[in-house]
């Protein structure tokens, strides 16, 4: 038995990442806003609260058939 440690979690070898905040660009003011999960929806600056989601830099190819 354990005496005094907490369980040890068993590794995988991958790491566990926290939450990214994600980038959103404001309707009203075009301010970007770095919002992070469980945040409100709302711009810092003007606190309108349509926020679109910035596009991604990577290439996405989808194959249509």
């Amino acid at each position: 038995m354990n005496a005094g440690n907490p369980p040890q979690m068993p590794t995988t070898g991958m790491p566990i990442s926290m939450p990214v905040a994600m980038v959103y660009l404001c309707a009203d003011c075009g301010e970007d806003n770095e919002i992070k999960p469980k945040e409100p929806i709302r711009c810092r600056t003007c606190g309108h609260r349509v926020l679109y989601k910035k596009r991604t830099a990577r290439m996405v190819q989808f194959e249509a058939r």
